[in-house]
């Protein structure tokens, strides 16, 4: 984590630092869903807005995201509060997400101080509710969504399965999973919006 790519500005608040990395640690020692929740409203449209920049359309930077908040999840058990902020390991995850999916796509070497590679971590308005209030809203939103669509989710994002094996396992096509998912997240980002 040495690159241009991760530097960070001082977060405003230390203790909202404090608390996103709490939250790693709690999704790593006890697989804390509402911990998870919560780090993904909060990271998840900030890494789709990185991404975005990037994929050039919001379906792909929804996707970007929703596998960079996966691997998140995933390797929860790595992260080190002593060694990064947890928006910098974040951003890092993402960033060689978006780095390896060019060099899947144009088969060429990227340049990691490339600008267009640095993350901006700035704060985004529509996240405006209260961080304790976040967890309690993100239970709700899930819970107000379409049956088929709450399965994905949770399969998706707790269950940690692939789109491909979600869709073999509930026997429908992978792109009706992607657009369910895609509907979902909209959604729940929606409801929150709305309360704020």
């Amino acid at each position: 984590m040495n690159d241009t790519a991760t530097k960070r500005r001082v977060p405003a608040n230390p203790e909202e630092a404090r608390q996103y990395a709490d939250w790693i640690v709690a999704v790593a020692a006890s697989r804390d869903r509402a911990a998870f929740a919560r780090l993904f409203a909060h990271f998840g449209p900030r890494v789709k807005a990185y991404m975005f920049r990037f994929a050039g359309t919001q379906e792909m930077a929804e996707e970007l995201a929703q596998e960079s908040m996966m691997q998140v999840w995933r390797k929860a058990h790595l992260f080190d509060p002593q060694k990064a902020a947890a928006s910098t390991w974040i951003f890092t995850i993402a960033r060689n997400l978006r780095i390896d999916r060019l060099r899947q796509r144009k088969h060429i070497e990227v340049d990691d101080a490339d600008s267009t590679l640095i993350v901006d971590e700035s704060p985004i308005a529509d996240e405006l509710v209260n961080q304790s209030e976040q967890a309690a809203l993100i239970q709700i939103a899930l819970g107000a969504l379409p049956q088929d669509q709450r399965v994905i989710v949770e399969l998706s994002f707790f269950e940690e399965i692939s789109h491909s094996e979600i869709a073999e396992r509930l026997k429908i096509p992978l792109g009706t999973v992607k657009s369910r998912l895609r509907l979902a997240l909209g959604k729940m980002r929606g409801g929150l919006e709305g309360v704020a």
